[in-house]
């Protein structure tokens, strides 16, 4: 205890800024190397979920396989085989496999 005394500066500003440096060090780790990165992460998510049309080959994040047939704001009915449509929560498609093509209208 007594080190940690001496090796404070009288006045004690300095010591406040020198006990603060740590913490503001930590959190620009934490920064860079976690929250960074996630939000960059749900960026593209976003913009992969926004781009989603008729006729793209997509998988959810169950593992299911399917065609996009219909689309709302919220959700997606995909077509699975030839008789078989399921509706899905637009946030549950994971990845989209093969884009359609666009369509000149």
């Amino acid at each position: 205890m007594s080190m940690l005394l001496a090796t404070a500066e009288p006045g004690g500003a300095g010591g406040i800024i020198g006990m603060i440096w740590p913490f503001v060090l930590m959190f620009a780790v934490f920064y860079f190397l976690l929250i960074r990165p996630q939000q960059k992460k749900q960026k593209q998510r976003t913009s992969m979920l926004s781009q989603l049309k008729k006729g793209d080959k997509i998988s959810t994040i169950g593992g299911l396989h399917g065609t996009v047939v219909e689309l709302t704001d919220d959700t997606v009915v995909l077509r699975v085989n030839d008789t078989t449509k399921m509706t899905f929560e637009r946030s549950a498609i994971n990845t989209i496999i093969t884009s359609a093509p666009a369509v000149n209208e």
